[in-house]
């Protein structure tokens, strides 16, 4: 996190917590307010690595699992990067910026490790990498009122779902009809901060997570790395993987794992209750179900406190306990999960024709 952009959210009463900005005071009143309130959060957490050079474009398509000509100035797209195996390094969101490179936004945690091992396939390509972390400042803006905030602050609202502007003042991209991210200069981001706050709340980084899980949007995590292949995680279903682009690490087995229609695993949304309630529910955490016996039949995702009580989490599960039904976590006596619908339907979402840059 920028030290000066930390010293100012502390100033504003931020709890910082690994370079999180957990709470500003009471985190059960900040989750609760979800819904209720148009929320303000402070993205530190996630990193971000910029690529530059007249190679980018084909050295980024020859790594990643998605068609890189979608990444434009003006439209995000969903990716993976994989091991050879096809199993899942990092997720990530890929735009463009305005002098033909690329910026990729992962979590802080994994940002250093995955710079580095692309860095080793760079060889001769003409392409520079760089962590671009510190000098933005990322703002998540939430709820219903969210476009006509930041209508006051900044230049211009994107119009559709990772729809992006660059404006002067900094850019913004939409994440989904009431969900926003801002980018400004850490210079500027106290006084950006200052004009959103006037109508929106301050909350924690648990709330964004809380409402990217509710949008069933995977992110890989240090305890998840390297246990799915992009379907797993239904990176297939929001655009994420291309099957119509050239190979990548691990392309073979995601493809095979398509057309031969061996994905027997999916990403679910569930709620579960702990019968302790303090005990949180942990990216990596294994679930159980009678079908599968003693042997897992899934793995936590993401998962954080629910205001509606407990913890809400994506979930990669098998398909046949899913049909089975009394999904366990941590153990087959342990509490069970409730599956609840996603916003989106788990098939595969065809990559639109590539954008002009």
């Amino acid at each position: 996190m920028n030290p000066n952009w930390q010293a100012y959210l502390q100033s504003r009463h931020a709890s910082i917590q690994d370079g999180r900005a957990i709470h500003y005071g009471n985190a059960a009143a900040e989750l609760a307010s979800i819904g209720s309130a148009s929320v303000l959060v402070d993205l530190s957490h996630l990193g971000l690595i910029s690529f530059s050079g007249e190679d980018a474009q084909s050295f980024l398509q020859g790594q990643l699992s998605c068609d890189v000509r979608l990444a434009t100035p003006s439209a995000a797209v969903y990716g993976s990067y994989c091991n050879p195996k096809g199993r899942m390094l990092a997720s990530f969101l890929l735009w463009g910026d305005n002098g033909g490179g690329y910026v990729m936004q992962l979590p802080a945690a994994l940002q250093p490790a995955i710079q580095k091992r692309l860095f080793l396939y760079v060889l001769r390509a003409k392409v520079r990498l760089a962590d671009s972390s510190d000098p933005l400042v990322r703002i998540g803006v939430a709820g219903s009122d969210a476009d006509a905030l930041i209508a006051k602050v900044l230049d211009k609202v994107p119009d559709r779902d990772l729809g992006m502007f660059h404006g002067e003042k900094g850019s913004v991209l939409r994440l989904a009809e009431d969900r926003f991210e801002l980018l400004v200069k850490a210079e500027q981001g106290p006084e950006v901060w200052e004009g959103l706050s006037k109508n929106a709340v301050p909350v924690g980084a648990p709330c964004w997570d809380w409402l990217q899980i509710k949008a069933g949007i995977p992110v890989i995590t240090p305890a998840t790395q390297e246990q799915f292949i992009p379907q797993m995680a239904n990176l297939d279903a929001i655009g994420g993987i291309s099957f119509q682009k050239g190979c990548y690490p691990g392309q073979e087995i995601v493809a095979r794992s398509q057309y031969l229609g061996k994905i027997k695993r999916r990403m679910y949304l569930a709620n579960v209750q702990p019968m302790v309630p303090e005990t949180p529910v942990e990216a990596g955490d294994e679930l159980f179900s009678v079908d599968m016996g003693e042997q897992s039949s899934g793995m936590v995702v993401n998962a954080t406190a629910s205001p509606n009580g407990g913890f809400d989490m994506l979930a990669v599960i098998q398909t046949s306990s899913i049909e089975a039904g009394n999904i366990h976590w941590k153990a087959l006596d342990g509490p069970a999960l409730e599956i609840m619908p996603l916003p989106y339907s788990q098939t595969f979402k065809p990559a639109n024709p590539p954008a002009n840059r």
